[in-house]
């Protein structure tokens, strides 16, 4: 898939920072993969996604780009659409499943016709969210198509009104009921899921308990029965094929454990999952014996266009 020659060793443009608002994220993810790529002994050049990526690459001339982007314009199939339109080869997902993936309402639907388990939800106009409850409480408010918490509202059972969005909340967002008990997630490799992460937090699950440090627990495997594991095993796979991921995947739970097997609810898929000393995905390949640096190389040897 490299193109090259065995005596050369591969150019990796690893794209990073970009223009949404995870972009700090993604400057830490492609720090570290680039440092991991080049102890693979790959040639690595470190690429901030700006306006002119498109000109950029044409001028490095790569033999692969590592995408370490993450919300809009690089999780989304925007990069992605660039990429096969250079024909450069790519990591991760390609531009349909990208897409699907970071529109939360679509890929609802996909989780839906596939018999994965999802919880009722609306897409709805900022201003009708502010003005009165959409869905009875309690409820989530947050961005369709933004990812890692990213202005992310919880309305209780009590609240004495609808939430005031702040005025950077898109137009549309998506209000989706609360789904109660523990926060379970499965980072699937191909076609091969890696264990699952009980995350536990001192409240809500929000960016800074992503990505702080301290801000979240990990236990790795989950303290969970061996049912809940399975199909945390088997829904992660089945997301990722339904979407039509590539590379990695990690698909996100809700547990209500009182209810059993019908307490485990999908909530999303992540295309392009986290590479900071924090993230969920080298921790579970780790787990797996699978080392960040060995991870890294098996996304890049995956890269491909077409995807």
């Amino acid at each position: 898939m490299l193109g090259t020659s065995s005596r050369t060793a591969p150019i990796v443009a690893v794209l990073m920072g970009g223009l949404s608002a995870e972009r700090e994220v993604s400057l830490s993810s492609g720090r570290e993969c680039a440092a991991a790529l080049r102890e693979n002994g790959f040639r690595v050049v470190e690429l901030d996604a700006g306006p002119d990526l498109s000109a950029r690459l044409s001028d490095i001339k790569p033999d692969l780009v590592f995408n370490a982007l993450h919300g809009r314009w690089g999780e989304d199939g925007c990069v992605q659409g660039i990429l096969e339109w250079l024909r450069i080869p790519y990591t991760h997902s390609g531009i349909l499943a990208s897409a699907l993936a970071m529109d939360k309402a679509r890929s609802k639907d996909v989780f839906r016709t596939s018999g994965l388990p999802v919880v009722e939800s609306v897409l709805a106009l900022r201003e009708e969210v502010a003005s009165a409850h959409v869905l009875r409480p309690p409820y989530v408010v947050k961005p369709n198509n933004e990812g890692s918490s990213v202005g992310v509202y919880l309305v209780h059972d009590d609240a004495n009104g609808p939430p005031q969005l702040s005025e950077d909340m898109p137009q549309t967002v998506m209000v989706e009921a609360f789904a109660p008990g523990r926060e379970l997630t499965t980072t699937v490799m191909g076609d091969r899921p890696l264990a699952v992460t009980d995350i536990l937090t001192d409240g809500w699950y929000d960016y800074d308990a992503k990505y702080r440090p301290g801000g979240s627990r990990h236990v790795i495997p989950a303290e969970i029965p061996d049912e809940i594991r399975a199909l945390c095993f088997d829904y992660a796979v089945r997301a990722h094929q339904a979407l039509g991921c590539r590379g990695i995947s990690r698909t996100d739970f809700r547990w209500d454990e009182a209810k059993g097997a019908a307490g485990l609810i999908l909530l999303e898929t992540n295309t392009q999952p986290g590479m900071t000393p924090t993230s969920l995905a080298p921790e579970q390949a780790i787990h797996a014996g699978i080392s960040f640096a060995e991870l890294c190389r098996w996304i890049v040897e995956d890269a491909s266009c077409d995807r």
